[in-house]
């Protein structure tokens, strides 16, 4: 991820965003003082979502020996540490905002998913005070943890899609109508999403649900082509993979929500400007393939049953 490239898209986005912003804000009787930061806007949001490309492990390392050191020619009004972590707090909404419009493109191959979102070691969860009444104890395939989960929908081309925080007690199922509202085809998960109830909903969606079964569900018989696809799920833990890990949207240092939530949006806008994300590499040609042998009966047959 080139730096100018980044901070050039940033900077259209903010421009365009801070005029709207200032008329959808309700105007009050109090008077207010508008002063302008040393940083704009797409200043501080750059800073923060490049952290997520670099190779440092802790941001305020990444300010104080990087930035402050390499970037000084491109940001020549750095503030201190300290005031740039105030600022952080302003980039918020502007965050959430850029990330929507950086999601990919619906193409009907849908894969959804949860992982963990540990805030803090097991042993201090008690003590913890900045997520009082907000994080919640959950259990992942490494055990059980205390924080939440990042529910995520992509495509096929590793693009995200659609996602949500939620505290980590929260059913997988739960989220799932809500975050596939605009989308439609074919939406493939575990077996934690086996639900009667939740396939009629997404079917009334135009979207229909996908699952492995468990050991005591009777096999079925389903096309090929969505045994195929079904195999390759494993393509979103990729994806998780890569955000906890490259992106690191997950650290136990948190020191208010706010910037918890920026930590995780910058690192999902991050992760968008990858140049190669994990991707089924399907063409045209072989989804079509795959259609046409739906229509023999001996291979579906003998391929489809799980």
């Amino acid at each position: 991820m080139e730096l100018e490239k980044l901070f050039c898209d940033v900077d259209d986005f903010c421009s365009d965003f801070e005029k709207k912003w200032q008329r959808e804000l309700l105007a009050t009787s109090d008077r207010k003082r508008h002063k302008k930061f040393n940083l704009c806007l797409s200043e501080v949001m750059t800073i923060i979502i490049y952290f997520h490309q670099s190779s440092y492990r802790n941001f305020k390392d990444y300010y104080t020996k990087h930035v402050c050191t390499f970037f000084d020619k491109y940001f020549p009004n750095l503030v201190s540490y300290n005031r740039f972590v105030e600022l952080k707090k302003s980039a918020l909404i502007p965050l959430c905002w850029y990330l929507h419009l950086r999601r990919g493109q619906n193409t009907g191959i849908n894969f959804v998913d949860s992982t963990s979102l540990e805030i803090c070691l097991n042993q201090r969860a008690k003590r913890n005070r900045v997520f009082k009444e907000l994080a919640n104890w959950g259990k992942s395939s490494l055990g059980w943890y205390f924080g939440f989960k990042l529910h995520l929908i992509i495509n096929e081309f590793g693009e995200i899609l659609s996602f949500m925080i939620t505290p980590a007690n929260v059913d997988d199922r739960k989220p799932v109508p809500e975050m596939t509202k605009n989308l439609f085809g074919k939406l493939f998960g575990d077996r934690g999403y086996i639900s009667h109830k939740l396939f009629e909903l997404l079917f009334q969606q135009n979207l229909q649900l996908i699952t492995t079964i468990k050991k005591n569900m009777k096999n079925r018989l389903m096309p090929l082509i969505d045994k195929i696809l079904l195999r390759k799920r494993s393509l979103i833990e990729t994806v998780n993979d890569q955000l906890k890990n490259i992106s690191q949207i997950q650290h136990t240092r948190h020191r208010s929500v706010c910037n918890f939530m920026v930590n995780v949006i910058a690192g999902i806008i991050a992760y968008t400007y990858q140049d190669k994300k994990p991707s089924l590499n399907l063409t045209i040609e072989d989804l079509d393939s795959l259609q046409e042998a739906d229509f023999l009966p001996d291979q579906t047959l003998a391929l489809a049953i799980i």
